[in-house]
């Protein structure tokens, strides 16, 4: 029989009060592409039977971690807790990959004791078995895609990525050369940048507020090119407006060699299209140079379809087409090429990305390119020849230059026909001279309010940019009937010829202008 009380109730059973559970929390990211996602590294200590454990799908890198962050914190007199340690990445349906979320781990382990949450401080740095931070190559295109989404004020960072880190402007450094560091500030507070933001040293000029950027180094010079004035002509209007051109010719006779000089005079860069460039050569492994310079690529003809536009079997690798975003691509021989790379190519030549699907994601790269090609006239070269025989049956001709499709070529804005060389040709023009027109180009381009260059304009931005005189407009509508041109073809006739009228310093495209836009279209 139970007790009961004189109330006739029985006894309440008194119960021992919880500890409340502490969850310590930082911030890390993780890229999904190019693109930063912000993730929240909470811990928990638990009494129960030791352990260290990392939950929220990390892959093997972050696994690893796990025994750097041991050896870390032993090394530097602290003692690993004698408890369940629990470690959750969180949103946990995404994937997570890099060395970068040591010091988060060793931070909430070696403050166990403390609270910790620090809204919006994030943390990146690998641990050396002694403790020293170091730097990954993912750090800088983490940073940059989460400072473009406007998700990151302050963050902890290693001091010796501090070299390239400090080009990001808008973002509180905090660098710490060791584990103990790091930790003497999450303890004080002490949450002040000490770092100085960078200055370029390249030439500038400021327009609308905004600096760009440029540099006068010349690896090679126009004046090595002898002859070819209307071709040289081609590539100062290509160079001015950043249009897609095209080069046809004997072997010899300078494509090549026009298509390496353009590089030197392409118009200047602002400080996010410089940004965007070395996000791209990180994620190739490259350590970029931060120079006022625009990329060159030139796959060859044997590049595969992954190579040129990324792609690959685990995870998506960036490719010749995104490298190559805010400069030139260059394909020499194109009618060589993969027909599948040349279709393909349509989609960033007109939208300006690349679009790479698999099982695992789906991702998206920047592809702002100007595309430049050259090619022969036919498999042996020689049918544009005054001295030399052409070798090639109608059939081989027919087929080698059915190789590019009308959609594809017309995505191009300007076609050359190469002149064949004489020995009394003669450089005439140099490349700094070449360089001081597309600088006065862009200047007035900026001026009229444009965010892209002519070569990149919308359609509804042609119609407000490309404004044509009357005389101007008789002549296009002439060419529309006699041409049969096609209504992108018009476009780009529009935005070759507002170019050569900014070069020719003309407020609307004149008759002049348009005549020899027009005389830049492909001849079917």
């Amino acid at each position: 029989m139970n007790a009961k009380t004189n109330s006739g109730t029985p006894p309440k059973i008194r119960q021992k009060p919880k500890k409340e559970t502490i969850v310590n929390r930082l911030t890390c990211a993780t890229l999904e592409g190019v693109n930063a996602k912000v993730i929240e590294v909470e811990a928990t200590f638990t009494k129960g039977l030791p352990g260290f454990t990392v939950v929220g799908l990390a892959s093997s890198d972050i696994q690893e971690a796990k025994e750097r962050t041991k050896s870390a914190l032993l090394t530097n007199d602290f003692i690993f807790p004698p408890l369940k340690i629990t470690i959750n990445l969180s949103p946990s349906d995404i994937k997570k990959s890099g060395t970068h979320f040591d010091l988060s781990l060793a931070l909430l382990i070696a403050l166990n004791k403390r609270s910790i949450d620090e809204e919006g401080l994030f943390v990146f740095g690998e641990l050396g078995l002694d403790g020293k931070v170091k730097t990954s190559s993912m750090l800088f295109p983490l940073v940059l895609s989460l400072k473009e989404q406007g998700l990151i004020k302050r963050a902890i960072v290693p001091k010796e990525a501090i070299a390239y880190l400090s080009h990001i402007s808008g973002v509180d450094f905090i660098a710490v050369d060791t584990l103990n560091e790091a930790i003497e500030i999450l303890k004080s507070k002490n949450f002040k940048a000490n770092v100085q933001a960078f200055s370029y040293e390249a030439e500038s000029f400021v327009l609308n507020t905004i600096p760009y950027y440029f540099e006068r180094k010349y690896e090679s010079d126009f004046l090595d090119v002898k002859g070819q004035a209307v071709a040289k002509r081609a590539s100062l209007i290509s160079a001015a407006g950043m249009h897609n051109f095209l080069m046809e010719g004997n072997p010899g006779c300078g494509k090549s060699m026009i298509a390496k000089r353009i590089k030197d005079i392409l118009p200047p860069l602002y400080e996010e299209e410089m940004l965007s460039i070395a996000k791209h050569q990180f994620l190739n492994g490259q350590t970029p140079n931060f120079k006022a310079i625009r990329p060159m690529r030139s796959p060859h003809h044997t590049a595969t379809s992954a190579s040129v536009f990324g792609g690959g079997s685990g995870q998506a690798r960036i490719g010749e087409v995104a490298l190559a975003s805010k400069g030139i691509l260059f394909f020499d021989e194109i009618p060589h090429f993969s027909k599948n790379i040349l279709e393909a190519l349509r989609e960033p030549l007109q939208d300006k990305k690349v679009h790479i699907a698999r099982v695992n994601a789906k991702i998206e790269y920047e592809a702002d390119i100007m595309f430049v090609a050259a090619q022969n006239p036919c498999p042996c070269g020689n049918l544009l020849s005054k001295t030399k025989v052409c070798r090639c049956s109608e059939v081989e001709i027919k087929r080698y230059q059915n190789r590019l499709s009308d959609p594809f070529l017309d995505r191009i804005d300007i076609f050359v026909v190469m002149q064949e060389v004489q020995s009394t040709d003669k450089g005439d023009i140099t490349s700094g001279q070449m360089h001081e027109e597309v600088l006065k180009a862009f200047k007035i381009q900026k001026q009229r309010g444009q965010q892209r260059l002519n070569g990149k304009l919308a359609e509804d931005e042609i119609e407000h940019y490309c404004l044509l005189s009357d005389d101007a407009v008789k002549v296009l509508e002439g060419a529309v009937a006699r041409f049969g041109l096609s209504h992108r073809s018009i476009a780009s006739v529009k935005k070759v010829g507002r170019t050569i009228a900014d070069l020719n310093e003309h407020e609307k495209i004149e008759k002049k202008d348009l005549l020899e836009a027009l005389s830049y279209r492909r001849r079917k």
